[in-house]
Formats: C-alpha cells, structure tokens, sequence
C-alpha cells in the first residue's frame, strides 16, 4: 500500500495513489499554493513609492 507524500498515511483509494496524497491533503497543498502565489504577487508600500519614484513634496 503506497503511502501519502504529505502526511505518510496510508492511501486507500486508487485514485489517490496515483495522485500520491489523500485528498485532504491534495486540497491542503493547493491553498498553500495559493496562498504562496498571492504573496508572491503583493507589492510593499516602499516598493510602491521607490518603483514609481514618487517623491516627498516637502
């Protein structure tokens, strides 16, 4: 019996063999990846203000 890749428990279903881990864990890892992604593409305010070179008016 194949094993899951995330959590090592036994995988009971083909279809989760095939895909290598559980389905809890397949969605577990894809908000993680999600969530990784949305980071990925936020912008800091000094990123935003050096970026656009937007300058102190005083």
């Amino acid at each position: 019996m194949k094993l899951c890749e995330r959590c090592n428990r036994p995988l009971k279903s083909q279809k989760s063999m095939d895909a290598g881990m559980g389905p809890v864990c397949k969605k577990k890892q894809a908000e993680e990846e999600a969530q990784a992604e949305f980071e990925r593409n936020q912008l800091t305010i000094d990123e935003v203000l050096n970026d656009g070179k937007i300058e102190n008016a005083s």
